[in-house]
Protein backbone atom coordinates (compact mmCIF):
# COMPACT_ATOMS: atom_id res chain seq x y z
CA UNK A 1 0.00 0.00 0.00
CA UNK A 2 1.63 3.03 -1.27
CA UNK A 3 -0.30 5.48 1.02
CA UNK A 4 -1.43 3.45 3.93
CA UNK A 5 -4.38 4.37 5.72
CA UNK A 6 -4.72 4.15 9.82
CA UNK A 7 -7.26 2.30 11.53
CA UNK A 8 -7.93 2.47 14.91
CA UNK A 9 -9.67 -0.67 16.65
CA UNK A 10 -11.40 0.18 20.03
CA UNK A 11 -12.74 -3.18 21.61
CA UNK A 12 -12.21 -4.82 25.28
CA UNK A 13 -12.28 -8.03 23.54
CA UNK A 14 -7.92 -9.20 23.36
CA UNK A 15 -8.62 -11.64 20.79
CA UNK A 16 -10.95 -10.21 18.75
CA UNK A 17 -9.04 -6.77 19.15
CA UNK A 18 -5.46 -8.71 18.11
CA UNK A 19 -7.08 -10.70 15.58
CA UNK A 20 -8.63 -7.64 13.54
CA UNK A 21 -5.32 -5.85 14.14
CA UNK A 22 -3.13 -8.23 12.33
CA UNK A 23 -5.87 -8.99 9.03
CA UNK A 24 -5.59 -4.85 8.76
CA UNK A 25 -1.54 -4.83 8.99
CA UNK A 26 -1.09 -8.19 7.19
CA UNK A 27 -3.42 -5.87 4.40
CA UNK A 28 -0.89 -2.82 4.60
CA UNK A 29 -2.75 -0.69 7.03
CA UNK A 30 -1.36 1.44 10.44
CA UNK A 31 -3.49 -0.15 13.11
CA UNK A 32 -3.55 1.60 16.51
CA UNK A 33 -5.48 -0.18 19.19
CA UNK A 34 -7.85 0.68 22.47
CA UNK A 35 -9.37 -1.58 24.93
CA UNK A 36 -12.17 1.13 25.68
CA UNK A 37 -13.47 4.55 24.80
CA UNK A 38 -11.48 6.22 27.27
CA UNK A 39 -8.05 4.75 25.27
CA UNK A 40 -9.23 5.95 22.50
CA UNK A 41 -10.20 9.19 23.35
CA UNK A 42 -6.20 9.33 24.71
CA UNK A 43 -5.29 7.82 21.18
CA UNK A 44 -6.81 10.23 19.12
CA UNK A 45 -4.67 12.99 20.49
CA UNK A 46 -1.72 11.64 18.33
CA UNK A 47 -3.19 9.77 15.65
CA UNK A 48 -5.82 10.91 12.82
CA UNK A 49 -7.28 7.24 11.58
CA UNK A 50 -9.07 6.92 8.31
CA UNK A 51 -11.74 4.49 10.38
CA UNK A 52 -12.76 3.57 13.58
CA UNK A 53 -13.78 0.25 14.23
CA UNK A 54 -15.57 0.74 17.68
CA UNK A 55 -17.00 -1.71 19.97
CA UNK A 56 -20.39 -0.72 22.25
CA UNK A 57 -20.11 -2.91 25.58
CA UNK A 58 -16.83 -1.71 27.06
CA UNK A 59 -16.28 -0.54 30.53
CA UNK A 60 -15.11 2.67 31.82
CA UNK A 61 -16.99 4.26 28.41
CA UNK A 62 -18.50 2.26 26.14
CA UNK A 63 -18.61 3.15 22.29
CA UNK A 64 -21.98 5.10 22.86
CA UNK A 65 -20.24 7.58 24.77
CA UNK A 66 -17.02 7.52 22.78
CA UNK A 67 -19.14 8.50 19.76
CA UNK A 68 -20.42 10.96 21.11
CA UNK A 69 -17.05 12.80 22.82
CA UNK A 70 -15.98 12.76 18.76
CA UNK A 71 -18.66 14.38 17.32
CA UNK A 72 -18.19 17.99 16.15
CA UNK A 73 -19.95 21.19 15.76
CA UNK A 74 -22.58 19.54 13.07
CA UNK A 75 -23.49 17.08 15.34
CA UNK A 76 -21.63 14.21 12.77
CA UNK A 77 -18.42 12.32 13.92
CA UNK A 78 -14.99 13.64 12.80
CA UNK A 79 -14.42 10.30 11.95
CA UNK A 80 -15.64 7.21 9.61
CA UNK A 81 -17.07 4.55 12.65
CA UNK A 82 -17.67 1.20 11.94
CA UNK A 83 -20.02 -0.16 14.92
CA UNK A 84 -19.24 -3.71 16.20
CA UNK A 85 -21.98 -5.62 18.80
CA UNK A 86 -23.68 -8.50 20.00
CA UNK A 87 -27.04 -6.78 19.54
CA UNK A 88 -27.74 -7.06 16.68
CA UNK A 89 -31.18 -5.34 16.99
CA UNK A 90 -29.51 -2.06 17.11
CA UNK A 91 -28.64 -1.44 14.00
CA UNK A 92 -31.48 1.18 13.11
CA UNK A 93 -30.32 3.23 16.32
CA UNK A 94 -26.61 3.12 14.54
CA UNK A 95 -28.39 4.07 11.02
CA UNK A 96 -29.69 6.97 12.71
CA UNK A 97 -26.52 7.96 14.42
CA UNK A 98 -25.08 8.21 11.14
CA UNK A 99 -22.68 5.74 12.25
CA UNK A 100 -20.92 4.88 8.34
CA UNK A 101 -21.02 1.24 9.20
CA UNK A 102 -22.51 -1.78 11.69
CA UNK A 103 -21.77 -5.64 11.75
CA UNK A 104 -23.28 -7.96 14.38
CA UNK A 105 -21.31 -10.27 16.22
CA UNK A 106 -20.03 -12.51 15.13
CA UNK A 107 -19.09 -11.53 11.50
CA UNK A 108 -16.97 -12.74 8.64
CA UNK A 109 -13.40 -11.50 9.55
CA UNK A 110 -13.51 -11.10 5.30
CA UNK A 111 -16.63 -9.10 5.41
CA UNK A 112 -15.60 -6.81 8.14
CA UNK A 113 -12.42 -5.99 5.90
CA UNK A 114 -14.40 -5.77 3.06
CA UNK A 115 -16.95 -2.89 4.66
CA UNK A 116 -13.94 -1.47 6.47
CA UNK A 117 -12.20 -0.66 2.72
CA UNK A 118 -15.83 0.46 1.30
CA UNK A 119 -15.76 2.96 3.80
CA UNK A 120 -13.01 4.33 3.30
CA UNK A 121 -12.95 4.64 -0.09
CA UNK A 122 -15.74 6.09 0.09
CA UNK A 123 -14.50 9.17 1.98
CA UNK A 124 -10.88 8.95 0.52
CA UNK A 125 -11.62 8.01 -2.85
CA UNK A 126 -8.91 5.70 -3.26
CA UNK A 127 -8.95 1.74 -3.32
CA UNK A 128 -7.16 0.41 -0.26
CA UNK A 129 -5.11 -2.14 -2.48
CA UNK A 130 -5.10 -3.12 -5.93
CA UNK A 131 -4.36 -6.52 -6.71
CA UNK A 132 -3.90 -7.99 -10.38
CA UNK A 133 -5.84 -11.04 -11.06
CA UNK A 134 -2.83 -12.96 -11.71
CA UNK A 135 -1.36 -12.11 -7.79
CA UNK A 136 -1.22 -15.13 -5.89
CA UNK A 137 -3.43 -15.42 -3.02
CA UNK A 138 -1.45 -15.12 0.59
CA UNK A 139 -2.14 -18.00 2.56
CA UNK A 140 -4.32 -17.87 5.44
CA UNK A 141 -3.38 -19.03 9.18
CA UNK A 142 -4.85 -18.97 12.36
CA UNK A 143 -2.44 -18.94 15.73
CA UNK A 144 -3.64 -20.26 18.47
CA UNK A 145 -1.27 -19.83 21.52
CA UNK A 146 -2.19 -18.85 25.47
CA UNK A 147 1.21 -16.57 26.16
CA UNK A 148 0.53 -13.17 24.06
CA UNK A 149 4.78 -12.93 23.86
CA UNK A 150 4.69 -16.22 21.79
CA UNK A 151 1.87 -15.81 20.30
CA UNK A 152 2.61 -12.05 19.03
CA UNK A 153 6.43 -13.80 18.27
CA UNK A 154 4.77 -16.29 15.89
CA UNK A 155 2.38 -13.88 13.96
CA UNK A 156 5.13 -11.44 13.06
CA UNK A 157 7.12 -14.34 11.32
CA UNK A 158 4.30 -15.50 8.99
CA UNK A 159 3.07 -11.27 8.78
CA UNK A 160 6.76 -10.72 7.60
CA UNK A 161 6.67 -13.80 5.17
CA UNK A 162 3.62 -12.77 3.53
CA UNK A 163 0.51 -14.52 5.72
CA UNK A 164 -2.95 -13.22 6.53
CA UNK A 165 -2.50 -13.76 10.10
CA UNK A 166 -5.49 -14.38 12.51
CA UNK A 167 -5.23 -15.36 16.65
CA UNK A 168 -6.82 -16.59 19.17
CA UNK A 169 -5.70 -17.55 22.85
CA UNK A 170 -7.86 -20.41 24.02
CA UNK A 171 -8.93 -23.54 21.96
CA UNK A 172 -12.20 -22.73 22.66
CA UNK A 173 -12.39 -19.13 20.64
CA UNK A 174 -9.68 -20.77 18.25
CA UNK A 175 -13.21 -23.26 17.06
CA UNK A 176 -15.12 -20.54 16.55
CA UNK A 177 -13.05 -17.93 14.81
CA UNK A 178 -11.57 -20.97 12.56
CA UNK A 179 -15.33 -22.03 11.64
CA UNK A 180 -16.20 -18.13 11.11
CA UNK A 181 -13.28 -17.78 8.73
CA UNK A 182 -11.61 -20.80 7.63
CA UNK A 183 -8.35 -20.65 7.13
CA UNK A 184 -5.39 -22.95 5.16
CA UNK A 185 -3.49 -23.43 7.88
CA UNK A 186 -4.31 -23.77 11.79
CA UNK A 187 -1.12 -23.28 14.30
CA UNK A 188 -1.97 -24.64 17.71
CA UNK A 189 0.15 -25.15 21.05
CA UNK A 190 -0.40 -28.26 22.40
CA UNK A 191 -0.62 -26.96 25.98
CA UNK A 192 -3.25 -24.59 26.16
CA UNK A 193 -5.52 -23.94 28.97
CA UNK A 194 -8.83 -25.21 27.96
CA UNK A 195 -8.44 -27.51 25.56
CA UNK A 196 -4.93 -29.36 24.62
CA UNK A 197 -4.35 -28.76 21.00
CA UNK A 198 -4.52 -32.38 19.60
CA UNK A 199 -7.93 -32.60 20.79
CA UNK A 200 -9.03 -29.22 19.51
CA UNK A 201 -7.84 -30.44 15.94
CA UNK A 202 -9.22 -33.55 16.43
CA UNK A 203 -12.68 -31.75 16.59
CA UNK A 204 -12.05 -29.64 13.74
CA UNK A 205 -11.19 -32.72 11.90
CA UNK A 206 -15.13 -33.95 12.38
CA UNK A 207 -16.69 -30.61 11.16
CA UNK A 208 -17.09 -30.87 7.29
CA UNK A 209 -15.97 -26.69 7.08
CA UNK A 210 -12.20 -27.51 8.26
CA UNK A 211 -11.72 -31.01 7.54
CA UNK A 212 -9.61 -30.20 5.13
CA UNK A 213 -7.40 -27.45 6.60
CA UNK A 214 -3.51 -27.84 7.27
CA UNK A 215 -2.95 -28.36 10.96
CA UNK A 216 0.59 -28.73 12.74
CA UNK A 217 0.41 -28.94 16.44
CA UNK A 218 3.51 -27.62 18.67
CA UNK A 219 5.25 -27.35 21.54
CA UNK A 220 8.27 -26.02 22.99
CA UNK A 221 11.22 -28.30 22.52
CA UNK A 222 11.94 -30.47 26.03
CA UNK A 223 13.87 -34.01 26.73
CA UNK A 224 11.73 -34.20 29.35
CA UNK A 225 8.17 -35.39 27.89
CA UNK A 226 9.63 -36.74 24.75
CA UNK A 227 7.47 -40.45 24.60
CA UNK A 228 4.28 -38.78 25.87
CA UNK A 229 4.70 -35.80 22.56
CA UNK A 230 5.61 -38.34 20.15
CA UNK A 231 2.39 -39.94 20.79
CA UNK A 232 0.29 -37.32 20.28
CA UNK A 233 2.22 -36.02 17.07
CA UNK A 234 1.70 -39.09 15.68
CA UNK A 235 -2.56 -38.67 16.66
CA UNK A 236 -4.42 -38.95 13.08
CA UNK A 237 -5.34 -35.42 11.26
CA UNK A 238 -2.23 -33.56 12.62
CA UNK A 239 0.08 -32.47 9.58
CA UNK A 240 3.01 -31.71 11.15
CA UNK A 241 4.11 -32.00 14.95
CA UNK A 242 7.34 -29.39 15.75
CA UNK A 243 8.75 -28.80 18.82
CA UNK A 244 10.68 -25.44 18.52
CA UNK A 245 13.54 -23.43 20.26
CA UNK A 246 12.81 -20.43 17.30
CA UNK A 247 9.57 -19.31 16.11
CA UNK A 248 10.60 -19.74 12.45
CA UNK A 249 11.27 -23.22 12.75
CA UNK A 250 7.42 -23.34 13.18
CA UNK A 251 7.29 -20.95 9.91
CA UNK A 252 9.41 -23.28 7.70
CA UNK A 253 7.24 -26.70 8.53
CA UNK A 254 4.25 -24.39 7.47
CA UNK A 255 5.98 -23.89 4.29
CA UNK A 256 7.09 -27.27 3.83
CA UNK A 257 3.40 -28.43 4.24
CA UNK A 258 2.25 -26.31 0.64
CA UNK A 259 5.42 -27.40 -1.56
Amino acid sequence: MSNPKTLLIIDDEEDLRDTIEYKFKAEGFNVVTAVDGLDGLEKLETVKPDLIILDMNMPRMNGLEFYEKIKGANEKPKYPVLVLTARANMEQLFRDLDVDGFMAKPFDLNELFKEGGAIIKKYSGSVQRERGSDERRARKVCIVENDSKTLNKIAIAFLESGYMVNTAQSASSAIKRIIMDVPDLVVIALGLNDISGDVAIGKLKRIEKTKDVKYILYTERSGERAKVTQRISEKEGINKFVEFIDEKEILDASDLLFQ
